[in-house]
């Protein structure tokens, strides 16, 4: 759970968001009171206060001593954080935020006590989607829930949105609550203007909601919210000079060695596999900004990798193993020596003019992008955000900015979002950014699609596309950050790409159909929703689905006992039937049971899901799952609250596990004896037989200091094997070998190995 957000008017202070309210608001306030609607409107038409004015109104319902509460849901944690704020800010309710890795508070007696004292809780779908599964809040609870965003719903996905309509709404005992949702598009899909995909959008949509898509004719906003002109800058396709092909053979060799270097030190090999992907991850991005920007900007990319900034960056890769960092970091210092050669003859830490504005050392959108930013007339309180896709674009625009003289008035900074891949921004230093950007201190931001959605941030005189948005709902959101008088929405295309052309005029005369649509339907079909089996306890309620099953099934194999040579977690086998796959589960030794097959699919993943909901049913059946469909108590417990942040011991007795003193097998214990003597070591030959027997294995063995028991001889394990192959493994005593000092040392790197492997067996 997150922070705290309280109303923080004194006692005799009442607060009325209807004093502050634009008619169009109340006008939707007053249909939401009677039905369940989905309210679409523009970024910065004022969704938000509508929600709380439905909160207002329908207060008598959830103000305690009610037990009922309004749950107001949110995509993000930013969201989440920031509408907590709003609806404390705007009304005296008891307002709580959840949100964090810890899903939920750790008991029902946790949830109860958080329902008993407060009336509006605002969190992530995950959090409401993972309590109402496991009963910690019901659905009959909740007087009003309220769906930000809440195009993310859609009936062909198992989004968190969807998953609480679909098992939860509709199969609710007791009167169901009203619902709101807000959106700035319906329609989410990407381009084409498909009159019948615009009208299966909304179709489906209202289905899932339960809710009819309401709206305002944009003669009603005129008056209260300004629209910006949109205007099209074209620049010149790509040419390969000279240099740019140098440059793009010269980084490909570099990768090429690095990958060479990279292979020959690394004996794990899915180590190995890793971090190659990690370096042609880090290739391809500088390759790609070469070809966007220039070299100038692929130069200022590799920088930024090569940088640490603190709270800048979470530095996840960084952090892992030396090993991957320096061999990146060889490339990267290869790659900047490449790229600053030829770069203004070795001025290139100089602020330079307009003049210097030319390929190879920058692209020709880039030159569009910097011809637009330094065209536009810099006046008071004038703020702009230049939307891109990758955040390595985003991160190499903003430093490049940095030595543009022409572009000295724009004070730069970059935004990513929280999770967005390699070298992603941590919350407070985004946070930090968006209270720069809307007191002035910053007035240019680079954002990705972060951006784009919900976030406050301040309304723009202009707002840049330097890449083409994905969705139509991208496009109107965007766009919408443009509000303030006299505002432009600037996109640049390529010359004479038609299909660019055509992308951008179908998201155009897509929004004007969905506009029509929502008024007059002229279909009534919808998407099919995705098939789901569900399971339920009926003594308790709770319930899992086809959704939920596989991470619920994973969590249970990591409550498993384990140590540091065993880490229990499910295998999966998928086996061609005639009707389709098959997925066949292997569950770790110490599990309730070993394996279980599932149904036949067509794809992989749907007979994944069905077989882990198969295998959590059993689990519950056999006692490993409570009727919560939880761990049971021989698992182990996070005892941590996310209520308040703090240890809580009340149950402490109750939940305090059995423990077992960690020992080592004798014949893993690390050798005493001395090298410069000979070394006398058992051979045990390990038998594999192939079911079906149409192969032959390489003769393979074990070394150990001190004679295995007896029962290991009569040990036969089956060694589960990819497509339904299964091997029959047994050891064998074949007598005493004897090792010098050489033969010794070369064994003692491949006994660590062996360590781990014998412990998996037995």
């Amino acid at each position: 759970m997150g922070d705290v957000s309280t109303a923080a008017a004194s006692a005799g202070e009442l607060k009325d968001p209807r004093t502050i309210a634009r008619k169009y608001q109340l006008d939707l306030c007053k249909r939401a009171v009677e039905e369940n609607i989905i309210v679409y409107l523009g970024t910065g038409c004022g969704k938000t206060h509508i929600a709380v004015l439905l909160i207002y109104e329908l207060g008598h319902l959830i103000r305690k001593p009610s037990r009922d509460v309004c749950v107001f849901l949110a995509p993000t944690v930013p969201l989440v954080l920031q509408q907590a704020a709003v609806i404390a800010n705007s009304t005296n309710f008891k307002v709580q935020s959840y949100h964090g890795n810890g899903k939920s508070s750790r008991d029902h007696e946790d949830w109860e006590k958080e329902m008993v004292e407060n009336e509006v809780l605002v969190m992530t779908p995950e959090i409401l989607l993972y309590n109402l599964r496991h009963c910690f809040i019901k659905m009959n609870s909740i007087a009003l829930l309220i769906f930000d965003e809440c195009h993310h719903a859609k009936t062909q996905t198992r989004h968190q949105y969807t998953q609480i309509m679909k098992e939860f709404y509709t199969n609710n005992i007791g009167k169901p609550p009203r619902i709101f949702g807000m959106t700035a598009s319906p329609v989410t899909g990407k381009g084409g203007s498909n009159k019948l995909n615009y009208t299966k959008c909304l179709n489906s949509l209202e289905e899932l909601l339960h809710a009819k898509v309401c709206s305002v004719d944009n003669t009603e906003l005129e008056g209260v919210i300004a629209f910006p002109d949109m205007e099209v800058y074209t620049y010149s396709p790509l040419t390969q000079c000279n240099l740019t092909v140098t440059y793009n053979k010269e980084l490909d060799r570099s990768k090429l060695q690095s990958e060479g270097i990279l292979r020959e030190s690394l004996n794990d090999f899915k180590d190995s596999q890793k971090k190659l992907k990690s370096l042609l991850r880090l290739h391809e991005n500088l390759v790609f900004c070469l070809q966007e920007l220039g070299s100038f900007g692929a130069l200022q990319a590799a920088r930024t990798f090569l940088s640490i900034d603190g709270d800048d960056l979470v530095q996840k890769e960084v952090n892992t193993t030396d090993s991957s960092t320096r061999f990146k970091n060889q490339y990267l210092n290869k790659a900047i020596s490449i790229l600053s050669s030829n770069i203004l003859n070795g001025t290139h830490d100089d602020s330079f003019d307009l003049e210097t504005l030319e390929e190879p050392f920058f692209s020709n959108k880039f030159v569009a992008l910097i011809n637009v930013l330094s065209g536009y007339r810099i006046e008071e309180n004038m703020k702009c955000i230049v939307f891109v896709k990758r955040i390595t674009v985003a991160r190499a625009i903003a430093r490049v900015l940095q030595y543009l003289k022409c572009l000295d008035f724009w004070k730069c900074e970059f935004l990513v979002g929280c999770h967005s891949g390699l070298k992603n921004m941590s919350r407070h230093k985004m946070d930090a950014i968006v209270e720069k950007f809307s007191s002035g201190e910053v007035n240019l931001l680079i954002a990705t699609s972060v951006g784009e959605e919900g976030l406050d941030i301040q309304t723009c005189c202009l707002v840049v596309r330097f890449d083409l948005p994905e969705t139509v709902a991208s496009f109107i959101q965007s766009r919408g950050r443009a509000r303030m008088t006299k505002s432009k929405y600037v996109v640049l295309l390529e010359r004479g790409n038609h299909s660019q052309e055509k992308l951008l005029n179908d998201y155009i005369d897509g929004e004007i159909i969905m506009n029509g649509e929502i008024d007059f339907r002229t279909s009534n079909d919808m998407f099919e929703y995705l098939e789901e089996n569900t399971y339920q306890v009926n003594n308790t309620g709770a319930s899992i689905s086809t959704a939920c099953s596989v991470s619920l099934l994973h969590r249970y194999c990591y409550n498993l006992p384990k140590d540091m040579y065993f880490n229990p977690s499910p295998a999966f086998i998928y086996i061609d039937d005639t009707e389709g796959i098959i997925c066949r589960i292997i569950l770790p030794p110490n599990a309730a049971f070993r394996q279980v097959d599932g149904q036949s699919f067509q794809s992989k993943d749907e007979a994944k899901r069905d077989a882990c909901l198969k295998a959590c049913m059993k689990l519950h059946e056999l006692g490993a799952l409570t009727d919560f469909l939880l761990p049971g108590s021989g698992s182990r417990k996070n005892k941590v609250s996310t209520t308040n942040g703090s240890t809580n011991n009340k149950h402490e007795d109750d939940l305090r596990e059995e423990l077992h003193e960690m020992l080592t097998p004798t014949v893993l214990k690390p050798s005493k004896c001395k090298l410069d003597c000979l070394l006398n070591l058992h051979f045990y030959y390990v038998q594999f037989i192939p079911i079906p027997a149409d192969r032959n294995y390489r003769i393979f063995g074990l070394f150990v200091i001190n004679p295995l028991p007896t029962e290991a001889e009569k040990l036969e394990v089956d060694l589960h094997l990819a497509r339904g192959r299964i091997v029959k493994a047994g050891m064998r005593h074949l007598g005493t070998i004897s090792f010098n000092e050489e033969q010794a040392s070369s064994r003692s790197l491949f006994h660590t190995l062996t360590h781990y492997l014998f412990m998996n067996v037995v």
